[in-house]
């Protein structure tokens, strides 16, 4: 009887932590990458991306925080989802966790990129070698290369959604609704940011595929969080 109540109290922590965490990194990402990086970086456009960040450095190291704030809740996350879904399947819980803790790995070599471009946008000595051109053209390649290796990544985050979304639609514990929408996450996931990485040039393509799984991409993590901080 002690054991089971040690475990229901475990489980019911890991569920609460998972679930902050989860909200957490949906507010941060909303802010980072909805909200600033939007606004600052524009596609095709080194000149009025330098001068966004030029004039907006504080806001740029805003979002880089933000980042980092996401990258130790998805580290956070991946545990407490390990601990959680434990008993319902071992192995594709561990599994699951390893390939987020992959996912957080890659995501924070991309976080590196966003860093070296905030110091191309201060008044180092070293960058007076370079024409201003030069300076726009490499901040604008190290933030791509943030947007290139953060897809690559999101293609392993969409493998760890296809087992947590398994291992919830199979449990009689988690409602089938989240198990469905985790499922159809993981696919829009993969399906998109290997379509970035390999099918670059289809952008109408991709904006489509974009729109189709929006809803589920969404809502799936997010609504599981919410229903892990209700549990």
């Amino acid at each position: 009887m002690a054991i089971s109540v040690k475990e229901r109290s475990n489980e019911r922590q890991s569920a609460f932590t998972a679930g902050i965490s989860l909200i957490i990194m949906a507010l941060a990402s909303f802010f980072s990458y909805g909200f600033v990086h939007g606004s600052l970086v524009v596609k095709g456009d080194a000149g009025t991306t330098f001068n966004n960040i030029m004039s907006s450095t504080s806001l740029f190291k805003a979002e880089i925080f933000g980042w980092v704030i996401i990258l130790i809740s998805d580290i956070i996350v991946a545990w407490a989802l390990y601990i959680f879904m434990k008993p319902m399947n071992t192995t594709l819980s561990l599994l699951g966790a390893w390939l987020r803790l992959t996912y957080s790995t890659i995501l924070g070599m991309a976080i590196l990129n966003l860093i070296v471009a905030l110091h191309l946008s201060g008044p180092a000595t070293y960058l007076a070698s370079f024409s201003m051109e030069q300076i726009q053209s490499l901040m604008m390649l190290f933030l791509e290369a943030f947007e290139s290796i953060w897809s690559i990544g999101l293609v392993v985050f969409g493998g760890h959604l296809l087992i947590v979304g398994y291992v919830a639609f199979k449990s009689d514990r988690i409602p089938k609704a989240i198990g469905i929408l985790l499922l159809l996450a993981a696919i829009g996931y993969m399906v998109i940011h290997l379509s970035k990485t390999f099918l670059s040039p289809y952008d109408g393509a991709i904006a489509i595929l974009n729109l189709v799984f929006a809803i589920p991409m969404i809502t799936g993590e997010l609504g599981f969080g919410i229903w892990l901080l209700l549990r």
